[in-house]
């Protein structure tokens, strides 16, 4: 007989061989079951095999009355066994066994700002990493292999699974995220770099409806860490998404016309966006009257929930009915019901939800200066706040390829960025905005600093030497000459910084604190907050004088995603700077600025480096390079690594202790949501 402890309670349990079910082992008490192949999950037949029994499966009490809120579902549901794949994914729960019911409560700043955070909970890939943040497991594939030399890549998908909707998933959907959306410019103008090697394009071939085997013109070992971190999902429903795009279905045009759509890729965009963006708003939002026309509110998923109601102050969900998990006693997973999601852009208006416990999960936005007020009330408001570490800093950058020519060549300027950097007093701000709980770094691009590259970069231009900062100033010619007490652009007309941040990226008395340590060594700024979408609007159109946002990757994701070394040195939700470089490349030098000899060595380096096993000499030799590159020519000023907050209410079970504060492994992804449940 086996003892496990269910919700507190000890529980004894008969051997699985006296009745047929399985034992619902947790984390905490695997029951003297061997563990499998990958941490804390097993495919069925693995599981059944270790547990010496045969699983019987339930499902969600609920699920028919939620089901019938999907536009497009089926009416009737056929029995549980018959949804689940052949060989679903057995996820081990961390404490106890769930219980179905609930709705979770989210909050998101707006559509498509601030919303990674709980689209990690019911997120889904091919893989993931595990909450070690150091294995990659299975997870909407079985399993995969590489080829001796990282130029192929096969998975194995899990036979029988199925989309939200009940309709086949395989390996042809893969193949169409591919080469229908991902490749096609009409759908993106500029191929991702993710889906690229060295800005070469995969093969991807679909020998079987269970395999896809990505053929890459080069080494990309990283490519798997991609897939097991990134928010774009390596598949799309062909089956629905399909029947508008014109390679796929002949009459995609008039389909899409009959719906009121211009063409079929209108309808795609509808339903899709622009990118592999999932956050983007849906046809309810997008084009309401023709919501009796359409056949799905929105396309059918694989992750745990689907959106079945959206308004500009929200989205609702609910449970996926084929959904491919399930726990150690068979019942199929996810186990809460909805899902509630509430758009707030005031950080005040936020911290006060969260104070009064209206939310359950929360760490996006929320940033160290939160914490005093967060830990003040976690008592009274029944909530609990974990301080981890993050992998990102607060960073700042100059826009190099201002539109404001004199501007430009200042922030050009090595000297000036040199100077804007020993300006910051990062003691200082560590011991009033950090609470003495940062760790003082200078940006370097790898975060954390591999033990291979040389540390000194750690401390380049970090210390505070407000003279030395006078000094370089006066070198670039920026000083003061009309006796204001500011110092002036070479010409001598008025230099003036405008700070505009958003909360979502960096924290308001940090940037305060900048912009008084400029002004001590004569550089004028003015300090505006701004929603994360005019943040990025500016950012796009060229208009920001200083970046001010986090940034920073873990070596294993930049294998698999350039984009931190090659203009505008990130994506449309990060940190960018050089948007005119960027357009040079893009356009092959037709367009914008061409950048500077060191920004080309770090394009040709990163695609050497992510070509190269890791770990060879030839390794280590280009990442040194690159961080020598990249912090000495100070594009991207650091401040400090610093813990914040991860907020979740008392009432939600089988949360973990997280590792990290951090959108780089994708927030909650390696600590599986479809697990979590209520107990209340």
């Amino acid at each position: 007989m086996k003892r496990l402890l269910m919700g507190g309670a000890a529980l004894l349990l008969l051997p699985a061989s006296a009745f047929g079910n399985c034992p619902g082992i947790t984390v905490a008490d695997m029951g003297g079951i061997a563990p499998g192949a990958f941490p804390e999950q097993y495919d069925l037949t693995e599981f059944q095999t270790a547990a010496n029994c045969t699983m019987e499966f339930s499902e969600n009490p609920a699920i028919a009355k939620l089901n019938a809120q999907i536009k497009g579902n089926p009416a009737e549901l056929a029995p549980v066994a018959e949804r689940l794949p052949e060989d679903p994914l057995v996820v081990v729960p961390y404490d106890s066994v769930g219980k179905y019911g609930g709705t979770f409560d989210a909050l998101s700043n707006a559509n498509e700002a601030g919303t990674s955070d709980f689209m990690s909970v019911r997120h889904v890939n091919l893989v993931r990493y595990s909450d070690d943040l150091e294995t990659i497991v299975p997870n909407v594939a079985k399993s995969w292999e590489w080829n001796d030399d990282y130029t192929q890549l096969t998975f194995h998908l899990r036979k029988g699974h199925k989309w939200s909707d009940g309709e086949p998933f395989t390996s042809a959907d893969v193949k169409f995220w591919y080469d229908n959306l991902a490749m096609d410019p009409k759908i993106n103008e500029k191929p991702k770099d993710y889906v690229t090697v060295a800005g070469q394009p995969m093969v991807v071939e679909t020998p079987d409806d269970e395999t896809v085997v990505f053929k890459l013109p080069a080494p990309k070992p990283g490519l798997l860490a991609h897939f097991a971190t990134h928010f774009a999902q390596a598949f799309q429903p062909k089956h629905f998404l399909g029947q508008f795009h014109p390679a796929i279905n002949p009459d995609a045009d008039a389909l899409a016309q009959s719906l009121g759509f211009a063409d079929g890729y209108d309808a795609i965009k509808a339903y899709y966006g622009n990118s592999d963006w999932m956050d983007t708003g849906t046809p309810m939002l997008n084009s309401p009257d023709k919501l009796d026309k359409l056949a799905k509110d929105a396309a059918p998923t694989l992750e745990s929930h689907i959106v079945i109601r959206e308004t500009t102050e929200g989205r609702h969900f609910v449970a996926n009915p084929f959904y491919f998990q399930i726990d150690t006693t068979g019942q199929q997973l996810p186990y809460i019901n909805e899902q509630d999601e509430v758009f707030a852009n005031d950080q005040e208006v936020r911290l006060l939800k969260l104070v009064n416990g209206e939310v359950d999960y929360k760490a996006q936005s929320l940033q160290l200066s939160d914490a005093p007020l967060l830990l003040e009330n976690q008592e009274k408001g029944g909530y609990t706040i974990q301080l981890k570490p993050k992998i990102a800093m607060h960073a700042i950058s100059f826009n190099v390829t201002s539109d404001d020519l004199e501007k430009r060549a200042v922030f050009d300027n090595l000297d000036f960025r040199k100077a804007m950097s020993i300006a910051i007093n990062r003691e200082a701000m560590n011991e009033t905005a950090y609470f003495g709980e940062g760790v003082i770094q200078q940006y370097t691009g790898f975060s954390p600093l591999p033990a291979y590259i040389d540390p000194k970069w750690k401390t380049f231009a970090a210390e505070y030497d407000p003279d030395g900062a006078k000094a370089l100033l006066d070198q670039v010619g920026v000083v003061d000459k009309d006796g204001d007490g500011f110092r002036d652009l070479p010409s001598g007309a008025p230099f003036v910084l405008n700070l505009q941040f958003a909360t979502q990226g960096i924290a308001g008395q940090v940037v305060e604190l900048i912009a008084q340590d400029w002004a001590n060594v004569g550089i004028k700024t003015t300090v505006k907050e701004i929603t994360p979408d005019e943040y990025r609007s500016a950012q796009s159109s060229n208009q920001l004088d200083v970046g001010l946002w986090e940034k920073g990757q873990p070596i294993g994701i930049i294998m698999g995603n350039n984009e931190l070394w090659v203009p505008p040195f990130e994506n449309y939700f990060a940190h960018r700077t050089g948007m005119l470089w960027a357009e040079w490349v893009d356009s092959k030098g037709a367009n914008g600025v061409e950048p500077p000899d060191y920004v080309k060595q770090l394009m040709t380096d990163i695609n050497t480096l992510q070509s190269t096993p890791s770990g060879t000499d030839a390794f280590k030799e280009t990442a040194n390079k690159l961080v020598a590159n990249m912090t000495g020519n100070l594009l991207f000023i650091g401040t400090a690594l610093t813990p914040d907050p991860i907020y979740h209410r008392n009432a939600l079970k089988n949360f973990p202790e997280f590792k990290t504060a951090s959108y780089e492994y994708y927030r909650t992804y390696p600590y599986r949501g479809s697990q979590w449940y209520f107990d209340e």
